[in-house]
């Protein structure tokens, strides 16, 4: 039993690190709703914790249903406040190409309120 408690915390560790290597650094802003028409699916509703992916993401629309999690890791100008809500990390499916966007991500607003002040407009995220 010992060992296979210590195999399972293994296993928890690996998966953790595993996660947090592969989080990419990046930017986000947010748009208002109505979320759809969509890219992906046209009038088809995703719920509101969604978002649209920049040229990068987007891969000729292979990126359409992806989830991530998205964590808000500070300002992208040289305010003083911290734009970051204390619990800053959100789940949220693609749903939209955000063609030309000079951001990696454009969540949307119900999203982007969840982990940060939608006032500071753009933030850095992982």
């Amino acid at each position: 039993m010992v060992l296979h408690k210590q195999h399972l915390m293994i296993l928890t560790l690996v998966t953790c690190l595993t996660t947090a290597a592969n989080a990419l650094e990046g930017i986000a802003t947010y748009y208002k709703p109505p979320y759809t028409p969509s890219a992906c699916y046209e009038y088809e509703y995703h719920g509101v914790l969604v978002a649209a992916a920049n040229d990068a993401l987007w891969n000729h629309g292979n990126v359409c249903g992806q989830t991530y999690w998205v964590t808000c890791t500070g300002i992208t100008n040289n305010r003083p406040q911290h734009p970051c809500k204390n619990h800053s990390t959100v789940f949220i499916e693609i749903v939209d190409y955000c063609k030309g966007c000079n951001t990696t991500i454009n969540l949307s607003e119900d999203a982007f309120k969840l982990i940060a002040y939608p006032r500071v407009g753009k933030i850095k995220i992982d």
